[in-house]
């Protein structure tokens, strides 16, 4: 019988912050491409487009007049996908099969820079430290909001991944409810910590230090790795070594380390096929719901979609929706990849 080899037989792995599994297919990552791919976009973006709704001076969908800033700039969307007001609700716990409840909630859109053309790899790691401040000042004033008790900061960039605007910037879903997988994962790392009475993400992280097989790039104060887990070819988290649970819990020296990891992981990136790399991205932190979270740990994923090249991408279909995750390439090869990629931006050699 065959001796099992991790880097060329297929094999699941289990993810233990959703309890979930992912089927890894090594040898697949041989095949030829005759599927579908992608346009690269060639044009160059201007540093302001007058006719960009998210540009600093500019008219917005609403009739509504951006102000001329010159950091990050903060909204509530136009087309907010979650609205502020009460509404009177009876629930019919008779139902089974038709159950529905309202959400409350508020989103905003935070333009990254008035520069119409500048990613977060082609920023400065000042201007990224700022665009971070912005992150925890908003996660305090709506998470301090009695009905919020969720803040999901997150980021879709190219239109790749759906995002409507080129103009660089994320957006924040404040809401009552706690997202689904955000709910899996906070049942399964409360699980881990009253079980082993530590906190999940820490001792992974300790672990992955130790092999440095997956970890990409890291500091005094962060790591970016590709988790063991991982489902999309060239999926990263970042993780706070220190015990931090949310985004305010940082130092001073932390949300530089924060930015700057942000900007060598996301040059990485763009250096990988040479161009703007797509992928969404978000931050996964303790709810605001008032209690102490202690089983949480500040993390932020990157899901991008290309698999090898800027041309080619992953397609989530047939087994993905009907069985389970899967992915070809393995996360050791494609953190190795990330790794030896240079930290200075294509566009600047």
């Amino acid at each position: 019988m065959k001796k099992f080899d991790i880097n060329e037989d297929p094999h699941r792995r289990y993810n233990p912050l959703i309890n979930e599994w992912v089927l890894v297919s090594p040898h697949r990552s041989k095949r030829p491409w005759q599927g579908q791919n992608e346009s690269i976009s060639k044009e160059e973006l201007p540093a302001y487009d007058p006719t960009c709704y998210l540009c600093a001076g500019n008219v917005r969908a609403n009739g509504e007049v951006n102000p001329d800033y010159k950091k990050s700039f903060v909204f509530e969307n136009d087309f907010a996908a979650l609205k502020q007001e009460p509404i009177d609700f009876q629930e019919d716990k008779n139902n089974l099969f038709f159950k529905a409840q309202p959400e409350r909630g508020i989103s905003k859109v935070v333009c990254f820079s008035p520069e119409h053309n500048l990613t977060l790899p082609e920023m400065t790691v000042d201007a990224i430290s700022d665009i971070i401040a912005t992150w925890q000042k908003e996660y305090t004033d709506l998470g301090s909001i009695d009905y919020i008790n969720h803040v999901q900061i997150f980021e879709n960039k190219g239109s790749v991944m759906g995002c409507s605007n080129p103009h660089p910037h994320g957006q924040i879903w404040a809401q009552s409810s706690l997202p689904t997988e955000v709910e899996k994962t906070q049942a399964n790392l409360q699980a881990y910590y009253k079980k082993q009475g530590t906190n999940l993400l820490q001792d992974y992280l300790h672990e992955e230090l130790k092999l440095k097989e997956r970890v990409v790039v890291e500091n005094d104060h962060f790591a970016a790795l590709v988790p063991f887990w991982a489902v999309w070819p060239f999926e990263t988290m970042i993780i706070s070594k220190r015990h931090i649970t949310k985004i305010t819990d940082f130092t001073t020296d932390e949300a530089t380390a924060f930015a700057s990891i942000l900007k060598q992981l996301t040059t990485r990136y763009d250096n990988l096929f040479e161009t703007s790399f797509p992928y969404s991205s978000g931050v996964h932190q303790a709810p605001t719901d008032g209690e102490q979270h202690p089983e949480w740990q500040f993390h932020m994923h990157f899901y991008p979609p290309l698999l090898r090249s800027a041309t080619v991408k992953k397609f989530m279909v047939g087994y993905e929706m009907m069985g389970e995750s899967q992915r070809d390439i393995t996360a050791e090869k494609s953190a190795q990849m990330l790794r030896d990629l240079s930290d200075v931006h294509y566009k600047n050699k």
